[in-house]
């Protein structure tokens, strides 16, 4: 049977911000759903937000979710279909994962008769979602629907200007899963990650920019995009982080400078080379051993003019987890006294040991406000990398 397929070519041709209304029409015609209803995860990773410009949110149930607590929620953190009976009728609402290579983006809840619900639909429901997600991500371009609905409340300019440089929350490949996130969601400035991977290498970065507001943002964003623009050339470490310190020094002449973590990992050996240029740290988890990963420390992006950067060596091994945090996590303090990375960063790897890469950094950053004991995080960031190897091995 294709006829699950055949909405690709219906979602391509559709106005960006009308795509759920054509999944909707198609999934009426050709498997009597009855309902279709999609949620996007908010940027804080902890609301699923309706998203239907021709439905009233206060309407039929179709407000804000919890991911915590709702099956729609037990459905995104599984990543397995979850199937719920409605009440008063023979009907079942079946809540699908919409993730584009690892990151999850949201649910569609799509209701059909109970005779409709075979093994045989849903499999073809899967692959509704999977297209209906990858065209999400390329009708992003065009309009602001999607990410409207992410939000539970206002961004500041400051967070705009990271949210849209970030490459997404999470990704997955045969060799390694990345998960990711900023704290906190709406109001972040200067913190930030980036990264790429071309087959045979994967390069990771981690990135704080001094100050506070739209000022952190700009700079960490100047940064960013100058790492970007050397790696797109083809440059090696060494030298992506030497012409992003140019390219910083050049504009504040010394005034601000970027503290920095570069990695590069070829897929087919697992060596690293590392460049530690400034305060965020890389800490590693292998079977039950937490250790900090501690390169020489070389200067932060644009403190000085023509500073030198020199890559150290080292392998990551099938199984190894790495955490990149920002400051905002390890020196958070507590009320009683002490630093989180002093009492509580090595018990937080154990505890989510056994949790995908992509949910690692908010149960961390959870922890951390419970640590604190307050409301608000400064920046922080987490990072989490689970190293696999190469298939082929």
């Amino acid at each position: 049977m294709t006829e699950g397929r055949d909405v690709g070519g219906a979602l391509r041709a559709s106005p960006p911000y009308a795509l759920l209304d054509t999944v909707r029409e198609h999934l009426a015609a050709v498997y009597g759903a009855t309902l279709v209803r999609l949620y996007l995860t908010d940027y804080g990773g902890t609301v699923l937000s309706p998203c239907d410009p021709s439905c009233d949110p206060s309407e039929n149930g179709a407000g804000s979710l919890p991911v915590s607590n709702s099956p729609e929620g037990r459905a995104l953190g599984s990543q397995e279909r979850h199937a719920q009976q409605v009440p008063h009728g023979d009907a079942v609402d079946h809540h699908l994962p919409v993730t584009v290579r690892g990151d999850r983006i949201g649910i569609l809840t799509v209701r059909l008769p109970r005779d409709r619900s075979t093994p045989a639909v849903l499999d073809e429901l899967r692959q509704v979602v999977d297209q209906l997600g990858h065209e999400i991500l390329v009708a992003e371009r065009d309009t602001d629907l999607y990410q409207r609905a992410r939000r539970v409340s206002r961004l500041t300019l400051a967070a705009e200007m990271q949210w849209q440089l970030l490459p997404a929350r999470a990704c997955t490949a045969a060799q390694y899963a990345i998960g990711a996130q900023l704290e906190p969601a709406y109001t972040v400035h200067g913190d930030n990650f980036d990264w790429a991977s071309d087959g045979d290498e994967l390069t990771l970065t981690v990135t704080n920019g001094m100050g506070q507001g739209v000022d952190a943002s700009l700079l960490t964003h100047l940064a960013v995009s100058a790492l970007r623009n050397a790696r797109r050339a083809g440059v090696g470490l060494a030298d992506q982080a030497a012409l992003a310190d140019r390219a910083v020094y050049d504009h504040y002449r010394g005034a601000s400078h970027v503290s920095t973590l570069l990695v590069r990992v070829e897929l087919a050996t697992g060596r690293m080379e590392i460049i530690d240029a400034g305060s965020p740290q890389l800490w590693r988890l292998r079977g039950r051993t937490v250790e900090r990963i501690d390169p020489d420390r070389q200067l932060p992006l644009g403190m000085f003019e023509e500073s030198h950067y020199v890559p150290q060596s080292f392998t990551v091994l099938p199984g190894d987890r790495l955490l990149f945090v920002s400051d905002g996590v390890y020196e958070a303090p507590s009320p009683r006294g002490g630093t989180y990375v002093e009492a509580a960063l090595a018990r937080a790897l154990q505890s989510t040991r056994l949790l995908p890469a992509a949910l690692v950094p908010g149960a961390l950053l959870r922890d951390v406000a419970e640590y604190r004991a307050a409301e608000t995080l400064d920046d922080a960031l987490v990072l989490c990398f689970d190293w696999f190897g190469d298939s082929l091995d």
